[in-house]
C-alpha cells in the first residue's frame, strides 16, 4: 500500500457562495495484458470522493474518506479491485466534492479563512501484481483527464446543486470517448500526515417512507442572519409539497420522478419542525447561511425515468418541502429518506413499562445516531462540527449504546493534532482555528480524557490510552498554566444551556464547574497513567488532582454550614458525582440538593454540566424515584417535557426559543443513567476488572419492570426484573469469565437458601439466573 503525494486537481477555481464551480470528473484508461494476481488501489480525495472502477461505484461509503483538517492528516482509503479488472482496457472514475477542503458552509466557524482551502484534488496510487511475478503501478498525474460534472455546487452543510441535463452518460466506462476532456495538472500538496483511514464508514441505515403529504411554503422571514451574503440561486417559488417523515434525524433522500419536461427545477428545503400554519420553518439553523443556502438541494430533470440523491452534503431533518411538482406528480414513493450515520453496532439497549421512558431512550438512540458522521457532532443541519464538549458529555452512554470505539481512537489523533502549542484544546475539531479563544474550555476539553477512559473502562483497550499519553501530559502543563493564585480554574464556557437562562449565563459560576472539572480530569489521567505503567506520569497527574481537590474544598466548600460555593444544583451534583466531597459528607451534600430540587418543583435547574450528574447522584443517595419523575414528568423542564412538545430527538435545551437544534445529543447521558441506575448494570465498578459486572437496580415505584442489556469484551449480560407490589424478581444472563455482585436498595432483601441477604455474590451465570426481592416493611 502506497500513499502517493502526487496530488492533482481539474481547476484552480474554488466553489463560493457567489461564484459555483462544478464537481470535477476524473477519468484514467489503463490496459491490462496480463493475469491478475493481486490489485488495490489507495486513494486520497479532497475533500470527498466517489470512486468507481470499470463504471462500478466502490466507495467505501458516504463523505469518503473523512471529516479533517487536511493540514492535520490526509485520509487515505484502500481497495481491492482486482475483481473489478479485465484483461483489456480499464478506467478509474473519480467525482470529487469540496467536503472540509472548501466548506463555505462553515464560515460562521471561520472554515471560509482556512490556509489550506482550495479546488479539491486526488492522489492515488494503483498497485497490481500479476501471475506471472512482475508488477506495476501508477499514480496520478497529468495524463488523467478531468471534466465538469453535473454537480454544480456542493457544500456539506448548505446541499448540493445538480443538472442531469449535463449528466455524459458512460463517463467512468472503458469506451467513454474522453478526447474533449481536459488534462489534470499537479496542485500544492497539502501538510497534513498521511494515513490510512480506520474509523468506520458512513452508510445509509435505513430508509423511511413519508407519514403525510401537505401543501405549504417556506415561511417568508428574514432572520437575524450571521452572513449577510447575496443569494446566487434564488428559487423560483418557495411553494410546494411538505413530505412529513414522522421522525427528525439524519441522512439524504431519494427523489424519484417520471416523465418531466427536461429543464424542469426541482427544488428541496429540509427542517426539523413547521411553524403554526403548517409551513417549512428553518429558523433554527437558517441564519447561519446564506438566504436559500440552508439544507437546500436543487434538481434539473433530463427527461423520462430519474432519480436524484443528494452527494457530499446530509441533512438533518423531518420535513422536506419540494417545489416545481404538480400534484399528479406526487405520491409516497416521490421522495424516501435515506437514514445515514456512521456504521455502528448496538451495543446495549433498555427496556421498561413505561412507554414514556422507552420513547426518551428511543429518542437518545435517534440523536445518539443523527449526530454521529465519524465523531460525534452537535447537530445535523446546522453545524456538523465535532464540538468536543457535547462528546464528552455523551462518552459513556455512547460506548455503553454502541460501537463507537474505532471512531473515537480515530477523533482523537485529530484532537490531538488540534492542540495547540501551550497544550490547549479548541472547542471543535477539526477547525481551522476557530475555538481557542472562545467555544471551549475544560468541560470540553475533558473529551481528551474521557474518550479513552471511558473506552477502556468498558472495553479494557489500553492501546487508546497509550496513543494519548503525550497529550494527557501537554494538557496537564496547560491546566497548571491557568489555575488562579487559589489554584482554582475559571476559562471558557460552563454549565451550559441551564433552563430560563441565557446559554453561557448559568447559576452555577465557572470557577465551580471548571475546577471540579480540571480536577477529575486529572484524576482520570492519573488512573490511566496507572494502568498503563507509567509512575512517573501518574504521581504527576495524581499530585496536581489532589492539589486542585484541596483547593475545591477550601476555597468552594463551606464545612460549616456544609455547602458548596453558589449553592446550586448543579455545585453539589458535580461535587459528589466526581469525589470533591468524602463519604461522609456525601450525605448533607445530597440533602440540600433535594432541597433544591423540591424548592424548583422537583425539577432540575441545570445546564447540561450538572444535568450530566444530578440524576446519578440523587439515584446513589437513594432518591432514584425523585430523579425519575424529573426525567419523565411532562412538566418543564423534563425530558417527558420534549415528548409533550411532539419532538422524536433529543433537543439542545429545554427553554426552546426557536434557534435551538431539536436533535441534539449531549443529554443523552439519561440513557446511561436508566441502563445503571434502574437496570442497574455496572460495568467494572471498581475501575480494575472489565469482567466484574455489579447489578444494582433500583426498583422505580412506577414500573412493574425493567430490562437491560450490554455486550461486553468476552460476550453479553442481560438483566431484568420484575415487581409485582413488595416482592421482585430480578434474571440475571453473565457471559463465561463475569462475576459480580447483586445488591439492591436499602429496604429490599435478597431470598435465597431461606436467608436473607442485601448483597450477594454471583459468577458466571452462564443461563439466565433468577432472585427473589422482597421489600422490607
Amino acid at each position: 500500500m502506497k500513499f502517493s503525494s502526487n496530488f492533482i486537481s481539474a481547476t484552480r477555481k474554488y466553489n463560493t457562495y457567489f461564484e459555483h464551480v462544478s464537481a470535477p470528473l476524473f477519468r484514467k484508461s489503463f490496459t491490462v495484458e496480463k493475469e491478475i494476481d493481486s490489485a488495490q488501489i489507495t486513494i486520497c480525495g479532497l475533500g470527498f470522493y466517489k470512486l468507481y472502477i470499470n463504471g462500478k461505484d466502490i466507495t467505501k461509503g458516504m463523505l469518503a474518506p473523512y471529516i479533517s483538517n487536511p493540514d492535520h492528516i490526509m485520509y487515505y482509503d484502500s481497495y481491492n479491485i482486482a475483481p473489478l479488472l479485465r484483461k483489456g482496457k480499464n478506467v478509474i472514475g473519480i467525482i470529487l466534492g469540496n467536503g472540509m477542503l472548501n466548506c463555505p458552509g462553515g464560515a460562521v466557524w471561520e472554515f471560509e479563512k482556512a490556509r489550506w482551502r482550495s479546488a479539491p484534488k486526488v492522489a492515488l496510487t494503483v498497485e497490481m501484481k500479476f501471475l506471472d511475478g512482475t508488477e506495476e503501478e501508477f499514480e496520478a498525474d497529468e495524463t488523467f483527464k478531468v471534466s465538469e460534472s453535473p454537480i454544480w455546487f456542493d457544500d456539506i452543510r448548505s446541499g448540493c446543486f445538480y443538472n442531469a441535463l449535463k449528466e455524459q452518460d458512460g463517463w467512468n466506462t472503458a469506451d467513454f470517448d474522453d478526447s474533449d476532456w481536459d488534462n489534470a495538472f499537479f496542485c500544492e500538496i497539502p501538510r497534513g500526515e498521511m494515513r490510512l483511514c480506520e474509523a468506520d464508514p458512513i452508510v445509509g441505515a435505513g430508509r423511511i417512507e413519508p407519514v403525510a403529504i401537505t401543501k405549504g411554503k417556506l415561511v417568508d422571514y428574514e432572520p437575524e442572519r450571521k452572513l449577510h451574503w447575496t443569494s446566487l440561486e434564488i428559487p423560483e417559488t418557495t411553494e410546494g409539497h411538505i413530505f412529513d417523515f414522522g421522525v427528525n434525524t439524519a441522512g439524504v433522500y431519494e427523489f424519484k420522478i417520471s416523465g418531466a419536461k427536461p429543464g424542469t427545477r426541482i427544488e428541496f428545503f429540509t427542517s426539523e419542525t413547521l411553524d403554526s400554519n403548517g409551513d417549512l420553518d428553518t429558523y433554527n439553523f437558517a441564519k447561519f447561511f446564506p438566504k436559500y443556502y440552508g439544507q437546500r438541494c436543487i434538481y434539473i430533470c433530463k427527461g423520462g425515468e430519474e432519480s436524484f440523491i443528494p452527494d457530499f452534503t446530509y441533512m438533518g431533518y423531518r420535513y422536506v418541502l419540494v417545489t416545481g411538482l404538480e400534484d399528479a406528480q406526487v405520491s409516497k414513493d416521490t421522495l424516501t429518506y435515506i437514514v445515514a450515520h456512521t456504521r455502528l453496532q448496538e451495543m446495549g439497549g433498555f427496556n421498561c413499562s413505561d412507554e414514556t421512558a422507552n420513547t426518551i431512550e428511543k429518542m437518545a438512540f435517534i440523536a445518539n445516531y443523527s449526530n454521529f458522521f465519524y465523531f460525534p457532532t452537535d447537530c445535523p443541519h446546522r453545524e456538523k462540527n465535532g464540538w468536543t464538549g457535547d462528546a464528552a458529555l455523551s462518552a459513556e452512554q455512547m460506548i455503553i449504546n454502541l460501537s463507537v470505539e474505532n471512531s473515537y481512537k480515530e477523533w482523537l489523533r485529530n484532537i490531538r493534532k488540534a492542540m495547540a502549542d501551550n497544550g490547549a484544546l479548541p472547542g471543535i475539531v477539526p477547525t481551522g482555528g476557530w475555538g481557542y479563544e472562545w467555544g471551549g474550555g475544560p468541560a470540553w476539553d475533558a473529551v481528551l480524557a474521557f474518550l479513552p477512559y471511558y473506552t477502556y473502562i468498558y472495553r479494557g483497550d489500553k492501546d487508546i490510552i497509550k496513543e494519548n499519553t503525550t497529550a494527557f501530559l501537554r494538557y496537564l502543563d496547560f491546566i497548571y498554566s491557568i489555575r488562579d493564585e487559589r489554584g482554582l480554574v475559571a476559562y471558557g464556557l460552563g454549565d451550559w444551556v441551564q433552563p430560563e437562562r441565557n446559554a453561557g449565563d448559568p447559576t452555577c459560576p465557572l470557577i465551580v464547574t471548571d475546577s471540579i472539572t480540571c480536577m477529575t480530569i486529572c484524576e482520570k489521567i492519573a488512573y490511566m497513567f496507572k494502568e498503563i505503567g507509567m509512575m512517573p506520569q501518574y504521581t504527576m497527574a495524581n499530585t496536581l488532582y489532589n492539589e486542585l481537590r484541596d483547593a475545591i474544598r477550601t476555597h468552594l466548600v463551606d464545612f460549616n454550614t456544609m455547602t458548596v460555593f453558589s449553592d446550586t444544583q448543579t455545585a453539589y451534583a458535580m461535587a459528589v458525582y466526581y469525589g470533591v466531597l468524602e463519604k461522609a459528607e456525601i450525605p448533607f451534600a445530597v440533602k440540600r440538593l433535594t432541597e433544591l430540587v423540591h424548592q424548583a418543583g422537583d425539577v432540575f435547574d441545570t445546564g447540561a454540566l450538572g444535568g450530566r450528574c444530578v440524576f446519578h447522584v440523587l439515584a446513589d443517595g437513594g432518591y432514584a424515584d425523585l430523579a425519575y419523575k424529573m426525567i419523565s414528568g411532562p412538566a418543564f423542564p423534563s425530558y417527558g417535557y420534549w415528548i409533550e412538545q411532539g419532538y422524536t430527538a433529543l433537543c439542545e435545551s429545554f427553554h426552546l426559543k426557536g434557534f435551538e437544534s431539536l436533535n441534539h445529543h449531549f443529554w443523552g447521558d439519561v440513557s446511561s443513567w436508566y441502563f445503571q441506575q434502574v437496570a442497574g448494570i455496572r460495568v467494572n465498578p471498581n475501575r480494575d476488572d472489565v469482567t466484574r459486572i455489579d447489578i444494582r437496580p433500583n426498583f422505580i415505584e412506577s414500573l412493574t419492570y425493567a430490562e437491560g442489556w450490554h455486550n461486553l469484551v468476552n460476550g453479553k449480560v442481560f438483566v431484568r426484573w420484575d415487581k409485582n407490589g413488595d416482592t421482585a424478581t430480578i434474571k440475571i444472563n453473565l457471559p463465561e469469565g463475569c462475576h459480580g455482585y447483586l445488591t439492591l436498595p436499602s429496604d429490599w432483601m435478597i431470598k435465597s437458601d431461606n436467608r436473607k441477604y442485601n448483597a450477594l455474590k454471583f459468577a458466571e451465570l452462564k443461563t439466565v439466573t433468577e432472585f427473589t426481592a422482597i421489600k422490607i416493611k
